[in-house]
């Protein structure tokens, strides 16, 4: 007798839930766009069928191929969107508090999303899967180019300099990277650890990049003037102050 799956069970209960009844058109395709997200999101793209899509949301397979006669390089497509999306809304925040601590916020949204669908987001950054292609590839860079047009809107700088962007730019791939070993080491350090360091990692580079570039020197000014000792970025400078004392010699 062949094994039970959690898959399979999923596939009986939705069945047994009526999952076959009619729908309209929109709803049927949500449908299948979030159980396909689902099984993308805790799986690599490459090990998710066409047939697991249909047994997750209840349905048959050539129901499936009428929303998406693409097969599943379309309905992959379909629901990288949706994720890319939902990826690139939790980069929005409130013009509220302090720079540093509105980057802390979206930060908080940006890794629970990892930690939530740590298999395809592996899946997704590392690339060489099956359902790869220079569309999928887009659709990535376009929330990269989101998190960057986020950044700028709360450092108030709608025309940067060339260097901020290749020190933002570097920061995002940094964070993309550093959440890939964030999942390979077993989610360590705790998440609010990570988070804190990928801040610091923030304000450090924009640091580094304003003492050659006089735009920057400019912006970070602006920018520590809204901070206070309790934010992110003020707690830093005070940790970088106790740091620099063996230093001092050199200033």
């Amino acid at each position: 007798m062949a094994p039970v799956t959690l898959r399979g069970m999923a596939a009986s209960e939705a069945v047994k839930r009526g999952a076959y009844r009619r729908l309209p058109v929109e709803k049927r395709r949500e449908q299948l766009i979030a159980a396909a997200q689902d099984l993308f999101g805790h799986e690599p793209p490459e090990e998710v069928s066409l047939d697991d899509v249909a047994a997750a949301a209840g349905v048959s397979r050539p129901l499936v191929y009428r929303y998406f006669p693409g097969g599943k390089q379309q309905l992959y497509e379909a629901a990288l969107r949706e994720a890319a999306q939902e990826l690139s809304e939790r980069f929005v925040e409130p013009a509220q508090g302090t720079p540093t601590q509105r980057l802390s916020n979206a930060l908080d949204r940006y890794l629970a999303f990892v930690d939530e669908r740590a298999a395809g987001y592996a899946a997704l950054l590392r690339g060489g899967c099956v359902a790869e292609t220079s569309r999928t590839n887009a659709i990535v860079d376009e929330v990269r180019r989101r998190a960057l047009e986020q950044i700028l809107v709360h450092l108030d700088v709608p025309e940067p300099s060339p260097r901020l962007v290749l020190a933002v730019r570097s920061w995002i791939a940094s964070v993309e990277m550093v959440s890939l070993t964030w999942l390979d080491q077993g989610r360590q350090p705790p998440a609010d650890e990570l988070r804190a360091w990928l801040v610091d990692l923030f304000v450090g580079m924009l640091g580094v990049t304003a003492a050659g570039d006089d735009r920057v020197e400019a912006l970070m000014h602006t920018a520590l003037a809204q901070e206070s000792r309790t934010s992110p970025a003020g707690d830093l400078a005070q940790r970088l102050t106790r740091l620099g004392e063996p230093a001092a010699h050199l200033l």
